[in-house]
C-alpha cells in the first residue's frame, strides 16, 4: 500500500521567512492550519496575513477549526501538563466536528498533495498536531515528518 506524505510545523519562535523557506523547501503545496483561534500575536502568522504570504510562496491555505484543541487543552500545555494535553484532545477528536474534519484532512492527504499541519508549539511532541496526523495514520498510511524552521536571533 502507498504511503502518503503528511508534514507538520510550529512557528513558535522562527521568523516568517524562515518559516515560508522550511515550507517551500519541503515541498509543501498545502498548509492546514488545526489552531482552534487562528490568530497570533506574531507578525504574519494571522489567518489572513498568512494565507496572503502563503499565497505569493506558492502555497493553499485551508483552516480546519475542528481539529483545534479546545481551551483547556490549550491551558494544559501552557502549564507544561501534556498528557493532560493528551487526555482532552483525545476526547475532542472523538466529537462529530472533528471527526468530520479529521476526514477532510485524510482526503487531502490521500489525493495527493503534500500537506503540512500547522500549530504554534515548535516541539511536535508537547503539540496536538502530532496526535491529528496519529489520527490519519490510523485510516491511511503515511510517512510523517516534522518540519523545524529555524529559531529567531533575537
Amino acid at each position: 500500500m502507498p504511503r502518503h506524505r503528511l508534514a507538520t510545523i510550529g512557528y513558535e519562535g522562527t521568523s516568517l521567512a524562515a518559516f515560508l523557506s522550511t515550507l517551500v523547501d519541503a515541498g509543501v503545496e498545502l498548509l492546514v492550519d488545526v489552531r482552534a483561534v487562528a490568530s497570533s500575536r506574531r507578525p504574519g502568522f494571522s489567518k489572513t496575513a498568512l494565507a496572503a504570504n502563503l499565497s505569493e510562496a506558492g502555497i493553499e491555505y485551508l483552516q480546519l477549526r475542528g481539529l483545534g484543541t479546545p481551551a483547556d487543552g490549550r491551558a494544559a500545555a501552557r502549564a507544561g501538563r501534556h498528557d493532560e494535553l493528551r487526555r482532552i484532545y483525545a476526547e475532542h477528536l472523538a466529537t462529530p466536528e472533528a471527526q468530520a474534519q479529521l476526514e477532510t484532512l485524510i482526503g487531502v492527504v490521500r489525493s495527493g498533495r503534500h500537506a503540512c499541519l500547522l500549530c504554534y508549539e515548535a516541539n511536535p511532541d508537547h503539540c496536538h498536531r502530532t496526535l491529528v496526523a496519529q489520527g490519519v495514520a490510523v485510516q491511511l498510511p503515511v510517512e510523517l515528518v516534522h518540519l523545524h524552521p529555524g529559531q529567531d536571533e533575537e
